[in-house]
Parts: C-alpha cells; sequence; structure tokens
C-alpha cells in the first residue's frame, strides 16, 4: 500500500484497518465484550489511523489551543465478541463541515467466514480550548479527513 503524499508528510489510503485481538478486560461478567468498550476498541483504530497518516499524537491530543471532542456516537451491534477473537476495525473518516467530521468504524471478527459483530458512527467537532467556539480543522486534521 502506498501513502498518500502531501507536502513532505504521507497520508496512508483509507479505510485504514486496525487488527486487534479482544482482551479479557474488553468483557463483561457473560464474557463477551462490553458494549462501552467497542468504541474504546474504535477509538485505537482511530489513534493508529490519525499516527499512520503522520499526526504526531502526543501533539494532537496535547492543548494547543484546538481540541476535537467526539460530539456524537452511535452503534449497531451485530454480534457477541469473546475473548480472543481476532479483529480487524476499518477506519472510513469523511468530513461534515469545515469544523467538523465523522469517522466510520466496521468491526469484523476474523476467521471463516468474517463476520460483521459492529458498525460505530463518531461525530467530533474542533472547538477553541478557551472559549469553546468552533473553529476550522487544523490542516493536517482536515487533510486526514479528506483522504478518506
Amino acid at each position: 500500500m502506498l501513502p498518500i503524499v502531501l507536502g513532505s508528510r504521507s497520508l496512508w489510503p483509507v479505510p485504514f484497518n486496525y487488527d486487534r485481538t479482544v482482551h479479557f478486560s474488553d468483557t463483561d461478567a457473560a464474557g463477551v465484550v462490553f458494549f462501552a468498550n467497542y468504541l474504546t476498541i474504535c477509538h485505537e483504530a482511530y489513534e493508529e489511523s490519525l499516527s499512520a497518516s503522520g499526526i504526531d499524537l502526543k501533539t494532537f491530543f496535547a492543548d494547543n489551543g484546538v481540541i476535537v471532542p467526539v460530539a456524537k456516537s452511535e452503534a449497531d451491534y451485530r454480534r457477541p465478541l469473546s475473548c480472543g477473537d481476532k479483529l480487524r476495525v476499518s477506519v472510513q473518516p469523511a468530513m461534515l463541515s469545515d469544523d467538523s467530521y465523522e469517522i466510520r468504524f466496521e468491526i469484523t471478527r476474523l476467521g471463516t467466514p468474517g463476520k460483521t459483530a459492529a458498525r460505530i458512527r463518531t461525530e467530533h467537532v474542533c472547538i477553541d480550548s478557551g472559549t469553546r467556539a468552533r473553529r476550522a480543522l487544523p490542516e493536517s486534521l482536515s487533510a486526514w479527513v479528506r483522504a478518506g
């Protein structure tokens, strides 16, 4: 897979895929992934996608006057996941406006055949960390979203 070049940086083509194994700590008393942990797994994939595109996570998550919180999330849980299951999470961002974007995640339990376990969607909005007023996305993040 060849990266997309943006100036001196490269952006990996999307959808980005993140492979992961379900850990015991992801599960609940019934032995399946706790519903909120699907969002945690998706956020891991989001972070890996940003990092693979050349965005420095330490800088991204530091307070540089701009923050990008999740404003909305929705999930369609299609089948349970258990400890030891191998997963692939696809990450597909799309611009909603100059200050917001969505990410569509699909979690697939790998195996023969692979089965979709969940579809998750998050909306993110860029705001000024002091005033909480909306601001345009920083260029590096905007490029990441547009590459999707």
